[in-house]
């Protein structure tokens, strides 16, 4: 019995011939045009018109060239394009002297360099794609080899300035959430200072005082911005272990008794222990200022590091005789030397409900008198040399008490 034909959908030649016309759909698809600068540098004026007919035919229209090739880096810094074809064998002028030039330029770093050349010699186009040549093109140039090349330089620019715009905007986010962090870190540092204050202060500006006069000296000394921000805060904390005092002590109108006054010394250990809670013997191990030894760079913890060591050691006397573990010299931290300068001139000259300040020579004779027993003499230069802001200081954070209510006599 005679089979009939095969109809066309069984034939193999209509088996293949839905993905070759879907092939050919797909090669007629309209490709992107993606939108941008494109800079064609090339002494021959035929060269750059042809280049530039071949990319219009595929749709791109924004374009900027030259062929003053003895001035061709100064118009591609001025331009300022996205993508950059370059001509490498040009009088006046050599193309790759002008990409290692463009390389070392931050804003042309990433820059796309196309290079068009009728020199095919291999090291040629090594040095340039050491340079870091997107691509190499030997002249005369294929017309379905430039327009894709083209587009693929510019995907990668449109790629590398959105990474790039991410990364500002993740930097400047970061650095707004860091300034945040800071300010608060600092209120509350603040805050902590004046609680402290105010339990035998009524005002408080004591601790401001002092974190101010403290960084006028380490100004004077010439110490780095940070650490003068630093040391300008956290001696402000010098006399947190006030908090841990019993009020019986800390408020006794009248003189101390020994006893009572040594637990209000130790009113120094208690606030180390409050910021950086560790051993004696860990304190004594770090004798020396650590900016002294080795200035370090500042980080998360060297503000809290310098207010433990101020809490610690702003009663130590430079020979020997202070508290709370007898340290002398250069052996006391810078920091608690600062403030030991900023804390005595300001209990001196400031007023209290128990006395009226003294005289402002009166204080800097003290201050004179114990220099080299009870300060370190550099330090107490520095201060000398920043009066004129010390005052101004004085005059803007004064203590305003209510004598009619004030006791007969203070705690010492």
């Amino acid at each position: 019995m005679p089979t009939s034909p095969p109809s066309a959908a069984q034939t193999p030649q209509s088996q293949t011939a839905l993905p070759l016309a879907a092939a050919s759909t797909s090669a007629a698809r309209p490709v992107e045009v993606l939108d941008g600068k494109i800079m064609i540098v090339d002494h021959e004026p035929v060269n750059v018109l042809v280049a530039k007919k071949h990319l219009q035919a595929a749709g791109y229209s924004n374009f900027e060239t030259t062929v003053d090739t003895a001035n061709a880096l100064q118009s591609i810094i001025a331009a300022g394009p996205d993508v950059l074809l370059l001509d490498v064998n040009m009088p006046n002028a050599n193309g790759i002297e002008i990409l290692r030039e463009l390389r070392n330029r931050p804003g042309f770093r990433h820059l796309p360099v196309l290079i068009l050349t009728a020199n095919d010699d291999a090291s040629v186009k090594l040095s340039c794609l050491e340079l870091g040549a997107t691509d190499f093109l030997i002249k005369p140039v294929d017309p379905m080899e430039l327009a894709p090349r083209v587009r693929n330089a510019l995907q990668n620019k449109c790629f590398q300035d959105q990474l790039q715009h991410h990364t500002e905007d993740l930097e400047e986010t970061i650095q707004q959430r860091t300034a945040d962090l800071e300010r608060s870190r600092r209120e509350v540092i603040y805050c902590l200072a004046r609680a402290a204050e105010l339990r035998d202060n009524d005002t408080g500006n004591h601790v401001i005082r002092v974190g101010r006069f403290a960084g006028l000296i380490a100004g004077q000394l010439g110490l780095p911005d940070w650490y003068v921000e630093d040391i300008e805060l956290a001696a402000q904390l010098h006399d947190v272990g006030k908090i841990a005092v019993p009020d019986a002590i800390l408020l006794k109108p009248g003189r101390l008794m020994p006893s009572e006054f040594a637990v209000i010394q130790t009113h120094v250990k208690l606030g180390h222990q409050i910021i950086k809670p560790h051993t004696i013997n860990d304190g004594s191990s770090r004798r020396r200022s650590s900016y002294e030894e080795c200035p370090i760079e500042r980080d998360s913890g060297s503000l809290m590091r310098l207010a433990a060591s101020i809490t610690q050691t702003h009663h130590e006397k430079f020979d020997g005789s202070g508290y709370p573990l007898g340290l002398a010299g250069e052996d006391i931290p810078l920091e608690g030397r600062i403030t030991a300068v900023a804390d005595v001139y300001d209990a001196l000259a400031s007023e209290r409900p128990y006395k009226k300040p003294m005289p402002r020579e009166k204080c800097f004779s003290i201050l004179e008198e114990s220099r080299g027993s009870h300060f370190d003499p550099r330090v107490l230069d520095a201060f000398f040399a920043a009066v004129p802001e010390i005052l101004k200081v004085q005059a803007e954070y004064r203590d305003h008490y209510n004598h009619d209510a004030a006791p007969d006599a203070g705690s010492a």
